[in-house]
This record gives structure tokens, C-alpha cells and sequence, in this order.
């Protein structure tokens, strides 16, 4: 059986800055104020949640971070009010991924914040195939959609912890830039948080070493780096868009799998619509089960590490791991 990590192209998107400005005003507290704390507080803004969380943890109190992507929001297709687009140009420092929300790249280009972290210039985005992680549609299947044509970007790098570490590093370097006083504290903050990282890739691989299934069924692809990380196959029933809608093919292709390599969940997330994934598991006898690719938060009481760590579980009961 051939397969490779799955590296879908993000859908087109053509969202400018003037289109941000001309969308009507969204919650305002989904960002906060970039414009730095009474108490000397470094004004931080990043785009989404992982990124976000990094920033808090390496700033801690000397920084006051708000977000570009409201709770609970899913982050792919984002829009920007006219306050946040402003409060890009007042930031201190803009955390952000470029080429994963295209209202966010457009702001960054358009407002030139004077301190910008780009993770996709640090995280060593995957950009070719590599065996053994992700099934490929058949070769043969003339209705196979555009969403699975892999010459692209995979966004997802934080799912795989071991990427982590070089984000937080590069947002310490940024901050000690600008608050040579405070860099000591960010380039400790940042080791600190590397390490919890590495204690939760030692999690992951002792917790998937040893497992009856390797194939994990998802709604959206998002989980092409933890799969190569812990030797997985990741099958994904749309692209790594999560709004790409899957093509008849497909579901019977993945249903063909499921029924030959003996799949028994068929995991959905928190920020998208679970129905496909639950239609296609009640028809197949399977069940169904969360598996959260941590990109935005629905619960104030979970953080990044509770999350990851709710996904081994899942992932460990789903698999059969000893």
C-alpha cells in the first residue's frame, strides 16, 4: 500500500486589506488593546491560539498579548475588523504565520509593525511528501478533488511539539530586542517552555510506541506532522482546509479503508462542523471521537498541553495502545 504525508494546498484565498476594512466590526475583545500596558507592559499581538500561547508564556509579565482569532473562532479563513487591523500597526510585536490567514498576512504587509515574528519562517514547514504517514486517493479515481493535489503547505506544525521550541526562541529574541532589560527573564521563559515541550514529545512516543493500529481517520488534515512525528498514517476526509467539502469518492475510499485495516474511530475536532465525520462513522458501525488539532480554544479551564495531552489519550484508546 503506497502512502505519503499528505500535503495539501491551502484553498486560494484573496482577502486584501481593504476587504478587512470593509467587513462590519467583530467582537473588539477578541483582540486586546496593542497599544502596551499602564505598567510598561510590551504590547504583543498574535494571530491564533498556539502562537498566542507561546507569546504569553515567553513574555509572562512583562507583555500583555491579545489575539487576531476570537475563542472559539476556527483560524483558516479569519476576517479583521477595522480595530484589529489598526491595532496590528500599534503593536510591539506581531506573532503571526504567514500564508495561513490571508486578512492577517494583508494587515502585517499593509501596517509594517516595526517587530514581527513569522513562524513559517522557523518552524521547518513541510513542503514534500514523505512515505509512510498519509493515504493518497487512488491514483485512478477521475472525481479525486483539487483538496488533495499535495504540492503545497502544510500550516500545522504545532501539533508536532518538537517544532515548538524554535518559535518560542525566535519570540524571546524579538522581545530581548526590544526590552533588553526584560532578556534574561524571555530567553529563560523560552527554555522553560522548551522543556515542557520535550517532556510531551517523550509523552507522545512512549504513550503510540506500542499500538495494534497505526491509521487515524480525521475530518481535516491537519495532523500530518504528529502523524510523521509518532510513525502514524493519517486518512483525512477533506483537505487540510477544513471547510473543503470531500468528494463522493473519497468518503468511499476512506470507508474502504476503514473496513480493511479494522479503523474503529473516526475522529472530529472542536472548530468545525462534525457532521461528515459522524455520518460516515454511523454508516461504517465505528466510532466517533474528538481529536483537537489545538488551534483555537473553547474552554478558558485548557490550555495547549491539556489539549495535547487529551489527544494521546484519544488517540491511545482509538489505536489500542498498550
Amino acid at each position: 500500500m503506497s502512502s505519503s504525508i499528505r500535503r495539501t494546498p491551502l484553498r486560494s484565498r484573496t482577502a486584501t486589506l481593504a476587504a478587512a476594512l470593509a467587513v462590519p466590526v467583530l467582537a473588539l475583545g477578541a483582540c486586546s488593546t496593542a497599544a502596551g500596558g499602564d505598567d510598561g507592559t510590551l504590547s504583543v499581538l498574535a494571530s491564533f491560539y498556539p502562537l498566542q500561547m507561546v507569546a504569553e508564556q515567553v513574555g509572562g509579565d512583562r507583555v500583555d498579548v491579545g489575539s487576531l482569532t476570537p475563542p472559539g473562532a476556527e483560524p483558516h479563513d479569519v476576517e479583521l475588523s477595522p480595530a484589529q487591523v489598526a491595532s496590528v500597526a500599534a503593536a510591539q510585536l506581531v506573532v503571526y504565520q504567514s500564508g495561513f490567514q490571508a486578512a492577517v498576512d494583508a494587515a502585517v504587509s499593509e501596517a509594517g509593525p516595526a517587530h514581527v515574528v513569522d513562524a513559517a519562517e522557523v518552524a521547518d514547514l513541510e513542503t514534500t511528501a514523505q512515505e509512510g504517514h498519509s493515504h493518497e486517493l487512488g491514483e485512478d479515481d477521475e472525481h479525486a478533488d483539487d483538496a488533495h493535489d499535495h504540492s503545497g503547505l502544510d500550516p500545522h506544525f504545532w501539533l508536532d511539539p518538537t517544532r515548538m521550541p524554535a518559535v518560542a526562541d525566535a519570540v524571546a529574541d524579538a522581545l530581548s530586542e526590544i526590552d533588553p532589560d526584560g532578556a534574561d527573564t524571555y530567553r529563560a521563559n523560552a527554555a522553560a517552555l522548551g522543556t515542557r515541550f520535550g517532556e510531551l514529545d517523550d509523552a507522545y512516543a512512549a504513550g503510540l510506541a506500542t499500538c495494534e493500529r497505526r491509521t487515524v481517520v480525521t475530518t481535516h488534515e491537519a495532523f500530518g506532522y504528529l502523524a510523521q512525528r509518532y510513525d502514524l498514517e493519517q486518512v483525512g476526509i477533506a483537505g487540510v482546509d477544513p471547510e473543503t467539502e470531500p468528494s463522493p469518492a473519497r468518503l468511499r475510499e476512506v470507508g474502504d479503508l476503514v473496513r480493511a485495516e479494522g479503523v474503529t474511530t473516526i475522529f472530529f475536532e472542536t472548530l468545525a462542523s462534525p457532521k461528515v465525520a459522524q455520518t460516515l462513522a454511523s454508516d461504517l458501525g465505528v466510532e466517533t471521537a474528538v481529536l483537537d488539532p489545538i488551534e483555537g480554544l473553547t474552554d478558558d479551564a485548557q490550555d495547549y498541553f491539556s489539549i495535547a495531552q487529551a489527544n494521546l489519550e484519544a488517540l491511545r484508546v482509538a489505536l489500542s495502545c498498550s
